[in-house]
């Protein structure tokens, strides 16, 4: 069996030339989208006044760039992408566990980017052909998707597609350009919702909370699900700081990119959505629904190719990178980068992602909790592996080989593997109650699904430096005397 390919194999120091400007630039072209709006949106929808939900998205943001800048550093050192590293902790083979589940959660995300992006794109076509709204329905009940919709999903589903055929290249150069345009077009909404309702509405609408119990009962999950809304890119990121010149300029480049503008583009959100309830009546969380009421064409038609670059430039970083490298882990021999972000461009279809975001409580309670349930289980593994374990020290070679000390038994780590199902069984119960499988569950098991991502990662964490220290094992003995190599 073949392990590496080269889309796999570690980056040459030549290959290392992603400087602070190139981290900081990948952040806004990620941050700066339309669900990093509609998360922040969701939460006056939810009835948070705007200091409420800034600290909210703020907070989340800062936890979890921790595990961001410390599974980065791995990347750094050794060149190598995140399911290569995973291997360290999960097995040679086991590692694909961990793997396809992030390209799961990521081919979800590649389906919602694609459908906002395909809402902008229906937008145009309608303002240039209006008999387009007017299209038969073709399209099975059981998908719950009107024509039109689907075409324009189609289409920008095609843009990503072209991209992922260019390679990670392209998707450099999108972000450091696509920065910049992105930024300007957040403060231009920011303005308009200023200029129609004045500062003070927007600033000083009160939450719709009548007692601090109802404000915890939002507050809480929605801080879980504001960090697991990048909770599958602090395990990924290896990925691309696999890139970076050195320590510095992934860890600095992230400080300054992901918090930063994560906060400043939740603040335009959520002013724009006060706007909206001071101009309509309502909270209009999504910013397409908000421009789509413009009587300006023009106005209109260049807000959407801005709209259309910011989904466009974030799908295939978050989205795209990531998962086509877990799935090429499985076959390194047979697939490729590109042949796993066309696996992950077509499940993206096949999720039908318009059901994932049909409403604000599903968006945040059922779909950012639940995955954070799968993904914080894997970051405690990946972390207290590397840091506490092995002391930041891998065996290269090995991770690319059987029988090397990363084979365990038979190329799975049972002890993670077991670590990482006792972290996620705690969050079953809320889980299987917030998608109406069950109705009824004592009501502990709903408050730790509110904590879902905080009770995972620490719980497998423990778990796991437990199994592995009750007997220490021989792999990491090896390693604790070995040679550390820098690369294959």
């Amino acid at each position: 069996m073949k392990l590496i390919n080269d889309d796999l194999a570690p980056v040459t120091e030549k290959g290392k030339t992603w400087s602070t400007l190139n981290y900081f630039s990948l952040w806004v072209g990620m941050a700066v989208c339309i669900p990093s709006y509609m998360i922040a949106s969701s939460l006056i929808a939810a009835g948070m006044s705007l200091w409420q939900a800034m600290g909210c998205v703020f907070l989340g943001n800062m936890i979890v760039l921790v595990p961001m800048v410390l599974n980065g550093m791995a990347g750094t050192k050794y060149g190598v992408p995140y399911p290569v590293f995973a291997r360290a902790s999960f097995g040679v083979l086991g590692s694909n566990v961990p793997a396809l589940l992030r390209a799961v959660v990521a081919c979800g995300w590649f389906g919602i980017q694609s459908w906002i992006g395909g809402t902008a794109v229906k937008a145009v076509i309608s303002q240039v052909w209006p008999a387009f709204l007017e299209l038969p329905q073709v399209m099975p009940a059981f998908m719950g998707v009107d024509t039109p919709s689907f075409i324009s999903f189609l289409i920008f589903w095609g843009f990503n597609v072209y991209l992922i055929l260019k390679g990670v290249e392209s998707i450099k150069f999108l972000e450091t350009a696509a920065a910049p345009i992105l930024l300007i077009a957040g403060v231009v909404l920011l303005g308009w919702a200023v200029s129609q309702t004045g500062i003070e509405p927007l600033l000083n609408q009160p939450s719709t909370f009548k007692t601090s119990e109802e404000f915890w009962n939002i507050f809480i999950p929605s801080l879980t699900g504001m960090v697991g809304f990048w909770a599958t890119m602090s395990l990924n990121i290896p990925d691309f700081t696999r890139y970076a010149k050195d320590q510095k300029s992934q860890m600095i480049g992230q400080a300054l990119g992901l918090p930063t503008t994560m906060t400043l583009f939740a603040l335009i959100g959520v002013m724009v959505t006060k706007a909206t309830q001071v101009l309509y009546g309502t909270a209009i969380w999504d910013p397409v629904q908000v421009i789509q009421k413009f009587d300006n064409p023009a106005i209109l038609l260049i807000s959407m190719i801005i709209i259309s670059i910011a989904t466009l430039s974030t799908n295939v970083a978050a989205n795209v990178v990531g998962p086509a490298n877990d799935i090429s882990n499985v076959n390194p021999d047979k697939i490729n980068f590109k042949t796993g972000g066309m696996i992950t461009a077509f499940l993206g279809i096949f999720m039908m992602p318009w059901k994932l975001i049909a409403d604000p409580q599903g968006y945040v309670f059922t779909w950012l909790i639940g995955y954070s349930s799968l993904l914080g289980p894997i970051g405690g593994i990946l972390l207290v592996d590397y840091f506490l374990l092995r002391k930041q020290k891998l065996v290269v070679e090995d991770l690319y080989k059987k029988d090397g000390v990363y084979w365990y038994s038979g190329g799975f780590n049972t002890k993670a593997l077991m670590a990482f199902v006792l972290g996620v069984l705690p969050n079953v119960p809320g889980f299987l109650k917030q998608i109406q499988v069950v109705n009824e569950i004592p009501g502990v098991f709903e408050t730790i699904y509110s904590y879902a991502w905080f009770v995972g990662l620490p719980l497998a964490g423990l778990v796991y430096y437990g199994l592995m220290m009750a007997k220490e094992s021989e792999e990491i003995s090896e390693i604790d005397s070995g040679e550390e190599f820098q690369n294959v």
